[in-house]
């Protein structure tokens, strides 16, 4: 391994390096000991991005942890915690950056236990694309299934088959293509962008960053060299302008900035914007940056957006093109993946967070959950810890969405617990009710003015609120009473009264 003091400023030159190219953002999943840990620290060693006081603490670590004998387990660069190293398995998300000369990474390792599926789905969510290994030894498990299906959910639009310990079998061309056709006949109705197949050995780094002797059969790139060159920026580029507002930036009274992430598209001076919930329209006067203004934004750049119009911008309002709209709406279709011990129950008052904004929110109805790893839907009344079901939601107030398969930033929500504060799921938006769209005031001729004419009397309603047995209709009907034999037109409406089904009555025809 190179010294310290060397790797200190290839680190060093790499992050700078880094800011000038893209950055890819991909998870590492699949069933448990499928090495996925593994292949996470051989990553880091053929980079040369490991310190020689790290990778010694790492040997040593592996003397006393270690699966791979007398070798350093590289799987340790990535499982840090205690628990993790003593058990040989990945509990929590580890988050990795590397880069090459062509591109920046940041890589989640995920854990590949059932009870962790939750945690494999935080670090899926903000991933472009994933690892999926798979042990040759041992073929496709039910966990790769459903690893699989929660990054089609999570819209994860490119995979990669990593087969691998192909250095443990011994017709390798055979084992390889057998797992390869079987996974892609069980992801073609997935509708994924890519996918592709390599063969590797994590521990041995074949195919990893070089090729190996023991494929001659493969004649693909090695996984660094599809990482480098994979395009999974080109579709949020494409997709209409989103800047979610995260702050209102106001310094002084010369200075009044929209500040947010650009979450897709592309904005320039002097485009027309409209804030989506309010309707309300503008035109972009400058985009200001930490370094300085520049004329034109993209999806990812944090930016303040200087608008012609004073116009009112909040918190939580999301900035569009006039002409391409997002949703708006306080019911809408969702995928929920349930994180919690405590079970979903509908029609329970939880926190929904879409973006910056939170609303209060129930779910009005669980139209059925689905089975992680055949994909069958089945009926239910409550979600359980790491069960996905469809739902429908209805929040407090309208809030401002996109489909999640067309907008990951837009689309996606979290939600919480009001008593513990804690996040007990997270979904992905489908589309609006449009009978939540289709409820509009209508306006009638004989208005409150008219009735009132023809009552001789001003209108008022009186409410009488309280608890249980306290009263309400007993004084509420001696009030109707009195007003009655005053000559007053009145109407009560009691609350047990209207909670009874009224009798249908056949209408007949004279």
């Amino acid at each position: 391994m190179p010294r310290a003091d060397v790797v200190d400023t290839r680190l060093q030159g790499a992050e700078q390096e880094a800011e000038a190219r893209s950055q890819l953002r991909f998870i590492t999943c699949g069933s448990v000991d499928d090495g996925k840990s593994t292949l996470v620290g051989r990553i880091l060693y053929d980079c040369r991005l490991i310190p020689d006081d790290q990778f010694s603490a790492v040997a040593a670590a592996s003397r006393k942890f270690g699966t791979t004998g007398e070798d350093v387990d590289l799987a340790l660069l990535a499982d840090g915690l205690e628990a993790e190293r003593e058990q040989g398995i990945t509990i929590d998300v580890a988050y990795r950056f590397f880069a090459t000369p062509r591109r920046s990474f940041v890589v989640a390792d995920t854990p590949g236990h059932e009870q962790f599926t939750r945690n494999m789905a935080t670090g899926a969510s903000t991933a472009e694309l994933a690892v999926i290994l798979v042990d040759a030894t041992k073929g496709l498990t039910t966990q790769t299934r459903r690893h699989t299906i929660v990054c089609s959910l999570l819209d994860v639009r490119h995979v990669v088959l990593a087969v691998n310990k192909i250095d443990a079998v011994e017709e390798v061309e055979a084992v390889f293509a057998s797992i390869a056709a079987q996974y892609h006949a069980f992801v073609q109705p997935l509708d994924f962008a890519s996918v592709t197949a390599i063969p590797i050995s994590a521990r041995f780094g074949d195919n990893v960053s070089f090729r190996s002797s023991r494929t001659p059969f493969y004649t693909g790139p090695t996984l660094i060299e599809h990482l480098e060159n994979v395009d999974c920026h080109s579709d949020s580029l494409a997709r209409p302008f989103r800047l979610p507002v995260q702050w209102v930036n106001r310094p002084n009274s010369e200075f009044r900035g929209v500040a947010g992430q650009i979450s897709s598209g592309s904005i320039s001076v002097g485009d027309a914007v409209v804030v989506a919930r309010s309707g309300r329209t503008s035109t972009v006067r400058r985009i200001a940056t930490f370094d300085g203004d520049i004329d034109e934004a993209r999806a990812g750049d944090a930016i303040n957006i200087v608008l012609t119009d004073d116009i009112d911008v909040a918190r939580g309002d999301v900035l569009a093109p006039p002409d391409a709209r997002p949703h708006c709406a306080d019911q809408f279709a969702a995928h929920v993946i349930w994180m919690s011990e405590t079970p979903l129950l509908p029609g329970r008052s939880y926190g929904l967070m879409c973006g910056p904004i939170e609303v209060p929110a129930r779910i009005t109805t669980i139209k059925h959950k689905i089975a992680i790893d055949t994909l069958e839907h089945h009926s239910a009344k409550v979600l359980t810890l790491n069960e996905v079901g469809a739902c429908h939601i209805a929040t407090g107030s309208p809030i401002t969405f996109d489909p999640y398969n067309e907008r990951r930033g837009t689309g996606a929500f979290i939600i919480v617990d009001r008593e513990t504060n804690a996040t007990a799921g997270a979904g992905m938006i489908d589309f609006p009710l449009r009978r939540a769209q289709n409820i509009h005031r209508q306006s009638h001729t004989v208005d409150r003015a008219g009735r009132e004419a023809a009552k001789h009397q001003m209108a008022r309603c009186i409410w009488f609120t309280g608890l249980s047995g306290s009263g309400k209709s007993t004084i509420s009907d001696i009030v109707e009473r009195d007003l009655h034999d005053r000559g007053y037109h009145t109407m009560l409406l009691d609350g047990d009264n209207m909670e009874q089904r009224p009798r249908l009555h056949r209408c007949r025809p004279r």
